[in-house]
C-alpha cells in the first residue's frame, strides 16, 4: 500500500515561519497530485495548497501570499513553507497524495497530521 509521513510541525509565534514535509512511499506506480489539507478545531477540513505531478499549484486564497508548496529534491516528496503565520493558521496539517499504484488508477491517501500552533 501507500504510506504518507509528515514532519515539521511545532509551536511559532505569529509572523514567524514553519516548513512542513510530507515523504509518500509504498506500492507507487505515479502520483497525479500532492497537497495539503487542514482542520482547525471545530471546523471542517479545508485546502491548503496542492501540486500536481506537472508541478502546478492551487492555493486557498486565505494563504496565497504566505504559503508555498513544492517538491522536494527526495521523489515523492513536498514540503509546504509557510511564512507570515498568523493564528488562525493554528491547526492539524495533513499531507494528501492521489496515487496510482498497480491495482488502482487514482486513490487518495492520508497521513496522520501534524499539529501546527501559532501563538499570538
Amino acid at each position: 500500500q501507500v504510506q504518507l509521513v509528515e514532519s515539521g510541525g511545532g509551536l511559532v509565534q505569529a509572523g514567524g515561519s514553519l516548513r512542513l514535509s510530507c515523504a509518500a512511499s509504498g506500492s507507487i506506480v505515479s502520483i497525479n497530485s500532492m497537497g495539503w489539507y487542514r482542520q482547525a478545531p471545530g471546523k471542517q477540513r479545508e485546502l491548503v495548497a496542492t501540486i500536481t505531478s506537472g508541478s502546478r499549484t492551487n492555493y486557498a486564497d486565505s494563504v496565497k501570499g504566505r504559503f508555498t508548496i513544492a517538491k522536494e529534491g527526495a521523489e515523492n516528496t513536498i514540503y509546504l513553507q509557510m511564512n507570515s503565520l498568523k493564528p488562525e493558521d493554528t491547526a492539524v496539517y495533513y499531507c494528501n497524495a492521489d496515487v496510482n499504484t498497480r491495482l488502482t488508477y487514482g486513490g487518495d491517501y492520508w497521513g496522520k497530521g501534524t499539529l501546527v500552533t501559532v501563538s499570538s
